[in-house]
């Protein structure tokens, strides 16, 4: 589903989920290009790298997509337009975290192996698949159906995981200093 929107969509998504309202001043006609001023002058929640492929039509032209898919709430409080997500924007948000979501790389390896475990019941087997799928994603090594490594810290993207499919109590993650005849693992993640 999040793979649907627009880059520009999507990092409009992102910059409201973050900032949680924006407002500019009503007795402009042009409200939507004033607001679309404001989210690209808030270096508070923009990635410079967003920043500079960000344009203002586009954004102005995003927001009104996500208006009329209800995704964002534009109104009118005190005198300044007001622009905030809807419950189902802050869906379409986590769907958009959870695509773009991986491990960072770290310059240097810390010889520590994260290990994901899980055994989580038929009743949620579909949040199970998806676990799955998306450690897949993530490229997470298989060592057997419920247990899956990976070099880099991964805490905060299963914890992420975790929540987004209300399987918390079924995973745990263990950090190893050494997995019995790791070569397959290394040769996996290019650590020779």
């Amino acid at each position: 589903m999040a793979n649907k929107y627009r880059e520009t969509t999507k990092d409009v998504l992102l910059c409201l989920f973050v900032a949680g309202a924006i407002m500019v001043a009503a007795t402009s006609p042009y409200f939507l290009i004033n607001i679309a001023r404001q989210i690209k002058r808030n270096k508070k929640y923009i990635k410079k790298e967003i920043k500079r492929k960000l344009d203002e039509r586009k954004i102005a032209k995003a927001l009104e997509r996500l208006k009329r898919n209800k995704l964002i709430i534009l109104g009118e409080e005190n005198g300044n337009f007001k622009v905030e997500l809807t419950k189902k924007g802050k869906r379409v948000v986590k769907k958009i975290q959870l695509d773009d979501m991986k491990p960072k790389k770290p310059t240097v390896w810390d010889k520590k192996w994260r290990i994901v475990i899980f055994d989580i019941p038929d009743k949620k087997r579909r949040a199970r698949d998806a676990l799955r799928e998306k450690l897949q994603k993530m490229h997470f090594y298989p060592l057997q159906k419920s247990v899956w490594v990976h070099p880099y810290p991964c805490e905060k993207e299963i914890q992420f995981l975790c929540e987004f499919f209300e399987i918390t109590p079924y995973v745990n993650i263990i950090v190893a200093d050494n997995i019995y005849d790791d070569i397959k693992l290394r040769k996996y993640f290019n650590l020779l």
